[in-house]
């Protein structure tokens, strides 16, 4: 018996709601989460399985939704180390979690992932669609993302962490990367 298997035995198996939320398409609710995010996380790993996640953000909605298979991430100009896209080369699968500040419930998507075309970055508007920008935050180019499993994810992990506290934020809002740094 597996790791996994054993856990599971020894845990009551799977939840019955996790066993049946993974979808491969957006479900209503998942799609209006994404529409409505502002951030998310990017995963992808090259053949050798070396990772990497890459933070993206920008106004609500600012990864399209094509349609409930598809998805469109833009990629706006930063460091220019260009990870993820290298990982693409060799391994086009890649992760992406949403979240929605205050909200303490994720949206999950995996999928395969190919070089949008300029032509579909024009059609679907995905320009620098952001609350704060500079000289360097125009689109540089973008994914195309075929979805294999989409579902919501629960809240614990905010729960455990106090993500969302006001206060917590407050003092975070204070505190500098020197103080940090000390702690």
């Amino acid at each position: 018996m597996s790791r996994i298997a054993a856990l599971r035995e020894t845990l009551g198996g799977m939840h019955p709601v996790a066993a049946t939320k993974v979808k491969d398409h957006l479900e209503p609710y998942v799609r209006a989460f994404i529409e409505n995010s502002p951030f998310a996380v990017l995963a992808s790993s090259n053949s050798n399985g070396d990772c990497d996640a890459s933070p993206k953000g920008g106004l609500p909605g600012f990864i399209k939704v094509i349609d409930d298979r598809t998805l469109l991430i833009p990629d706006l100009g930063g460091n220019r180390l260009f990870q993820s896209y290298e990982n693409f080369e060799s391994n086009p699968k890649a992760g992406l979690i949403f979240m929605i500040p205050g909200m303490e419930v994720t949206a999950r998507v995996n999928g395969r992932v190919r070089m949008a075309q300029e032509s579909e970055l024009e059609t679907h508007g995905n320009g620098s669609e952001v609350h704060w920008s500079d000289e360097n935050s125009g689109l540089v180019q973008g994914v195309v993302l075929s979805i294999d499993e989409a579902y919501f994810h629960c809240p614990r992990a905010f729960q455990f962490a106090n993500l969302w506290d006001a206060q917590t934020i407050a003092d975070n809002a204070q505190r500098s990367i020197k103080s940090l740094r000390k702690n």
